[in-house]
């Protein structure tokens, strides 16, 4: 990566280590402003709610509830009220989500800040560093703004968080500056605000501040986008639309035929209204929040925590995923994994020479993972006496330790880059091109290789330097960032279900490639790109190319790849857990952060955090996902076969010409039956250890023609079965409490068999609630004493067996072309997954 040098803002000899004058600070300040991140212009929540005003299901709500009230239903329109809580409260929080996650980065940010002003050294906040500025940075200090190192040795850097490089990053001073007006400067020399120096004591030249750092840009690109309603939103508030246009048509068309038949403005009225309470499908807005509600739980109980209830249809729609390497798929820590000893040296010899050539103080990881290893094999190494450490430089690419070994004697232990330690000792040549052969073999598979050797010293005749040569090699040390455990069989699983995953890294390619042959990403042979090989793609073709493992990626690279694969149609959830993830996280359909190692950044960009950090949540996650828009379908699926023969006996009987076929007593009756069975009866949990493919479908549909003419031939036949049961019971002279008896018999039989069909009965509610709404409307029809409370009479064995045979007739096509027969309509669409075989390629 290269960064571009305004020289307008460098003073006069900025290689020296001299700071600026006050008045210069002051000019500079008023030119280039504080050194301060800003995001968007925070909303109130008066903005937030008039926002969210816009949403037409809320004003569908509002709607049916005024229309609850005026008919007098006080219960009903209380429960339409209530339901706008929780839609309006995700509007409100989905406009608040990118004020919170730009507060949630600015904590990253240095505080304060040591610069050389006036001839001298003073500490300021960091908002007042300015261009031009020279700091002084610490080992565990944060940068506080980009700038160029000038001055400084042995200094390495944490940049994971924000370039996802999970290796620490060397860095040198720059000692002249390319020609030009704004001449590219490599990141080698370069320090970044919001990433932590390691090792040494840093002098930069502030160069960039604010918002114009790369730490700024990320904030600026994590405020561009909006989030756009669900495909499930859309496709709910289409079938609302739909049903709410048929309604009103049919209760127009009723209250004038029943004017023109006669009866008067009153009873049109009250036709027109008990067809509009029958017909309204405030169930499904209200069933939509509900299933949301219970996949949350559910997927908290998974270790997942949702922070936006709609990211858990949308996670179970999520076609690719776009997953970081560093603390997703793997551990983000060094670790020793290999020891390979010369001849004649034993492993513990040799882990206890890099053991010794290790400081503890440095922070550094690889010495953190050789302290780690020794203290876990080597727990009776004695503390030795040190007389001198020659630490690791840019230059030297070593680290020497001289510690005393017994009476008179001295072993210097030195620990380093393999080519440079090989330079220290006497090796044949053989013996030298055989390690070289393993060195490399050690590096494709993506491990950190360094190598070790000692030398006994005198200590009468050693004057203090550090030894130059004769040291006897001993062998390599060789660490990784090991996978997560877990992590393969979860990708695998998600291969096996047309799942895409995309490795995006900061990573070298061959660690890339490494990591992702341990995983099985792209089966035998991985595609590799680098980051800029994908953006010149990208740019070049506009499409994104077969791809397994994008390595070297910076920020706006994974972000611009996670756009592009929404542009082509796919679904993709990114994970990250560090700053550099959040506008991918902010751009995807679902953005997922790590929760134990996620910076605050990331969780407040995120929809979706991982409590546990664990790749195999996250396919469960996806598990519960598609079982909820299952769930969901065969919810709505039941509420459309109920309403269909609902509505169509309460418009074409009075239609007929003949009474009302249900008093507004018998609608609510129905509704407590309908309501709790919709909710409670249709929530079947994901089964484990099995991911399914996921039917695809238009976004702005919920059921497609084919489950449309299902829905059709079920609710007509028992529509047309109601209808002729009723008849019958009339035409035997029967009074119209005892045929409107039927009817009710009718619906709440189909009720109880719809919803056994749809759930197979496979949870204890759904048997429950089967069982208890259907035995309970047994009880209220046939019981004279309780059918009188709700004006029927009860039906004769001969009504109840014209009741069974049109639920058996509606049953039919139900049970050949259902979602649970085989072949059947809602079972033929699926994934259209891509079959790739793409060649073998790195970058």
């Amino acid at each position: 990566m290269r960064v571009l040098v305004p020289v307008d803002r460098l003073p006069h000899g900025w290689e020296d280590v001299r700071g600026l004058e006050a008045e210069e600070v002051l000019a500079r300040r008023a030119r280039y402003g504080r050194n301060d991140v800003r995001g968007r212009p925070s909303r109130s929540a008066l903005q937030s709610l008039r926002e969210a005003g816009g949403d037409p299901m809320l004003w569908f709500l509002v709607g049916t509830s005024a229309l609850y009230f005026a008919l007098g239903e006080q219960v009903n329109a209380v429960v339409m009220l209530l339901a706008l809580v929780p839609l309006l409260g995700m509007d409100v929080f989905l406009h608040h989500r990118t004020q919170a996650s730009t507060e949630g980065l600015r904590g990253r940010l240095a505080e304060r800040a040591t610069v050389s002003r006036d001839g001298r050294e003073t500490e300021v906040p960091a908002e007042d560093v300015v261009p031009g500025d020279l700091m002084r940075v610490e080992a565990g200090s944060t940068f506080p703004a980009d700038g160029l190192v000038v001055r400084g040795q042995g200094l390495q850097s944490e940049e994971s968080s924000l370039t996802g490089e999970s290796m620490p990053v060397r860095k040198r001073p720059l000692e002249r500056l390319p020609p030009g007006v704004e001449p590219a400067v490599e990141a080698v020399h370069w320090g970044l605000a919001g990433t932590r120096l390691l090792t040494g004591t840093a002098w930069v030249r502030v160069i960039l501040t604010g918002p114009e750092t790369l730490y700024g840009s990320i904030i600026r690109s994590a405020g561009q986008e909006a989030r756009a309603r669900t495909p499930l939103q859309h496709a709910v508030a289409h079938l609302v639309a739909v049903l709410v246009g048929v309604a009103a048509a049919l209760c127009a068309v009723l209250a004038l035929v029943r004017l023109r038949q006669g009866f008067g403005w009153l009873d049109a009225l009250l036709s027109a209204a008990t067809l509009g309470v029958a017909a309204l499908p405030e169930e499904f807005p209200v069933a939509l929040t509900f299933f949301l509600g219970a996949g949350v739980y559910r997927l908290a109980r998974r270790q997942a925590l949702v922070r936006q209830a709609v990211s858990v249809e949308n996670i179970g729609r999520v076609s690719c995923v776009c997953s970081d390497k560093t603390g997703t798929l793997t551990e983000g820590l060094l670790r020793v994994t290999r020891l390979l000893p010369s001849p004649g040296t034993t492993p513990r010899v040799l882990l206890r020479t890099a053991v010794l050539a290790s400081r503890e103080e440095g922070k550094d990881p690889l010495d953190v993972a050789l302290l780690e290893a020794g203290a876990r094999d080597l727990p009776e190494l004695p503390a030795p006496t040190r007389e001198a450490t020659f630490p690791f430089t840019e230059d030297r690419q070593r680290e020497t330790a001289v510690v005393r070994q017994g009476p008179g004697t001295l072993l210097a232990a030195v620990k380093g880059a393999p080519e440079r330690v090989l330079g220290l000792c006497t090796l044949s040549e053989d013996a030298r091109r055989e390690w070289v052969l393993r060195l490399d073999a050690l590096a494709r598979e993506g491990l950190k290789v360094i190598a070790c050797a000692s030398r006994t010293l005198d200590a009468a005749h050693w004057h203090g330097g550090e030894p130059e040569r004769g040291f006897d090699f001993l062998g390599l040390v060789a660490c990784e960032d090991p996978v997560r455990a877990g992590v393969e069989a979860a990708v695998r699983e998600c291969r096996d279900a047309g799942l895409r995953t995309v490795m995006v890294t900061g990573d070298h390619p061959r660690t890339a490639l490494a990591i992702a042959g341990r995983l099985g990403l792209g089966g035998e042979h991985p595609v590799v790109l680098t980051g800029e090989d994908l953006e010149a793609r990208l740019a070049d073709t506009g499409r994104v190319p077969p791809v397994d493992v994008v390595a070297r990626a910076l920020p706006a690279q994974k972000y611009a790849l996670v756009k592009a694969l929404r542009k082509e149609g796919e679904v993709v959830a990114a994970t990250g857990d560090g700053v550099n993830d959040v506008p991918a996280l902010q751009v995807a359909d679902v953005g997922i952060a790590m929760g134990e190692r996620g910076t605050r950044s990331a969780r407040e960009a995120s929809s979706i955090v991982l409590l546990n950090d664990d790749f195999g949540t996250l396919v469960r996650a996806i598990a519960e996902g598609r079982q909820l828009f299952s769930n969901l379908q065969r919810c709505f699926l039941y509420l459309l076969l109920i309403h269909i023969p609902l509505v169509g006996t309460a418009a074409l009987v009075p239609l007929w010409g003949q009474p009302l076929l249900y008093l507004p007593i018998h609608i609510v009756w129905l509704e407590l039956i309908i309501h709790p069975t919709a909710m409670l009866a249709f929530q079947a949990a994901a089964r484990p250890g099995r991911l399914t493919p996921l039917r695809a479908r238009p976004a702005a549909r919920f059921f497609s023609w084919r489950e449309w003419t299902l829905l059709s031939a079920v609710g007509g036949l028992m529509a047309c079965g109601l209808v002729w049961a009723y008849a019958r019971c009339l035409s035997e002279g029967h009074d119209i409490e005892r045929a409107r008896a039927v009817a009710m018999a009718s619906l709440t039989l189909a009720s109880a068999t719809f919803a056994a069909v749809l759930t197979r009965l496979r949870t204890r509610t759904a048997r429950w609630v089967c069982a208890l709404s259907l035995g309970l409307s047994v009880l209220l029809i046939q019981v004279p004493a309780l059918a009188a409370l709700v004006g029927l009479h009860p039906p004769t064995a001969r009504d109840w067996g014209r009741v069974l045979v049109a639920v058996a007739a509606a049953l039919v096509p139900l049970l050949v072309a259902g979602p649970h027969a085989r072949g059947g309509l809602l079972r033929g669409h699926r994934w259209r997954t891509r079959r790739r075989t793409p060649a073998p390629e790195t970058s």
